[in-house]
């Protein structure tokens, strides 16, 4: 989280560090309790991401990108349907009947999703954007995931400007819950 570079670099980086902790959750046997401890890490990650995105991301797509208005909004319904799987995996342990389903619904989900953004919206938005933009926007999007919520929160805003300001009341509030109950954290 925080890696340096544009916002593309930036966003691709958290796809890839997503994309190993996904691989980490499929190398382990169904019902392993680490399964859980790594759908939260990846919970945390994925929020934050969102929250990130939508605070600047969408926007500048919206602003710069022809078109970026149905662009936004349907990279908008992607985070909305994979919100609701991280909220609906949030109170289940690894040995949950439902558990593995939705897990592999929110992967498959996430995979769609970085995919469309990958070969879609970044190239647009890197042919439509001036490079110092990009970079500014990599600026906003690290220090938007340094207070943004670990946690979903399904009925929050997700358009600027009240997503700009809840985020890092809810996200205080989840890192507080966070450190008090080791969530994401080896035991």
């Amino acid at each position: 989280m925080g890696h340096g570079g544009n916002v593309i670099d930036e966003l691709v980086t958290d796809h890839r560090e997503v994309d190993e902790l996904f691989g980490k959750i499929e190398a382990l046997p169904s019902g392993h309790k680490d399964r859980k401890l790594y759908v939260d890490q990846v919970t945390m990650e994925l929020v934050r991401h969102s929250v990130a995105e939508e605070a600047y991301l969408y926007p500048a797509v919206r602003e710069h990108v022809a078109g970026g208005d149905a662009l936004a909004d349907r990279e908008l319904e992607d985070h909305a349907k994979a919100e609701q799987l991280m909220k609906d995996l949030e109170g289940r342990a690894a040995d949950d009947a439902d558990f593995d389903r939705l897990v592999g619904s929110l992967m498959s989900e996430i995979r769609e999703h970085v995919a469309d953004e990958e070969e879609n919206l970044f190239p647009k938005l890197r042919a439509a954007c001036p490079e110092s933009a990009l970079d500014e926007l990599g600026d906003k999007v690290r220090t938007a995931k340094k207070t943004a919520p670990t946690r979903p929160h399904p009925a929050a805003p997700d358009k600027p400007p009240a997503n700009k300001m809840l985020a890092p009341g809810m996200g205080l509030v989840d890192r507080m819950r966070d450190a008090l109950t080791g969530r994401g954290k080896k035991s």
